[in-house]
């Protein structure tokens, strides 16, 4: 089976350089499609192998940004589809999809015993830290051994994997006018939430804050505070609980989206994981 993977990224070497090692280790360099979001974007050194194409800057704001980056994404999907990839996966370079290490399996070999209705979810993580007990990430161990606790939400289970020629909406968060299908024992892990250090930094980006980046970047240290301070429930059970919950209930405005009442329930990841990213 053949795979491939897409990411667009713009200022955004620190989580890049992780989804590149990622990707490139499960799936192979030269199945990595990277696309840089402005001619004044550099591609860095360590994106060696991979196959990457700088673009004209896409949209002057975070809304009219997020639909063009998935309309180029979508129609890259399609290209490579009809090219005689078996799969493509859509994520942005803070995201990683990550069968639980217990299967003994990697990426490929997991997907390649899942079948796929046009479009595949894994169930969401969105990491973050504990402050009083998480110290800032370090780059020189693996980020999954310093961070132990997420949030089981539905923004982050996202209909990554296409199977064949279909439309993501913005952020890959679905496929238009398809139902998703959210797969056991396969995990989103999002990274953008998990240092604070980090989330202060991009703060700094000027060509972020003059997209109108300042309100949704802000919204990051939510995630921090709620990791922070609620009681961390058992993984195993409590995933479980959030894929059945999620495929089960929808939200009223849109139906192929997962819902979960609302509920915010913060899981510790378990030390099976911590090797992994």
């Amino acid at each position: 089976m053949r795979i491939a993977v897409l990411t667009m990224v713009r200022n955004d070497d620190f989580y890049l350089r992780k989804w590149v090692e990622y990707y490139g280790r499960e799936l192979g360099r030269e199945n990595l499609y990277i696309f840089f979001d402005g001619k004044d974007q550099v591609v860095p050194s360590f994106c060696e192998g991979a196959r990457c194409e700088v673009l004209e800057k896409i949209g002057t704001d975070v809304v009219s940004n997020d639909k063009g980056r998935v309309a180029v994404m979508s129609a890259k999907a399609a290209e490579l589809l009809a090219a005689g990839y078996d799969r493509v996966i859509g994520t942005d370079a803070d995201e990683f999809l990550v069968p639980d290490p217990a299967l003994g399996k990697g990426l490929a070999a997991f997907l390649e015993g899942v079948p796929v209705k046009g479009c595949l979810s894994a169930l969401g993580l969105d990491v973050g830290q504990r402050l009083g007990e998480e110290t800032d990430i370090r780059e020189d161990a693996p980020f999954l051994s310093q961070r132990h606790y997420a949030l089981l939400g539905t923004r982050y289970t996202k209909a990554s994997v296409l199977s064949e020629p279909l439309e993501w909406g913005s952020g890959f968060h679905r496929v238009r006018g398809r139902d998703f299908h959210i797969v056991p024992d396969l995990y989103l892990f999002h990274l953008g939430y998990f240092d604070k250090a980090r989330i202060e930094a991009r703060f700094a980006d000027p060509s972020r804050r003059e997209q109108g980046w300042k309100r949704h970047l802000e919204k990051r240290t939510r995630v921090i505070r709620t990791v922070s301070r609620k009681k961390a429930r058992p993984f195993d059970g409590w995933t479980r609980f959030a894929r059945i919950c999620q495929t089960l209930v929808r939200p009223p405005y849109a139906w192929n989206k997962p819902a979960m009442f609302g509920l915010r329930i913060v899981v510790r990841i378990p030390d099976r994981f911590g090797s992994v990213l």
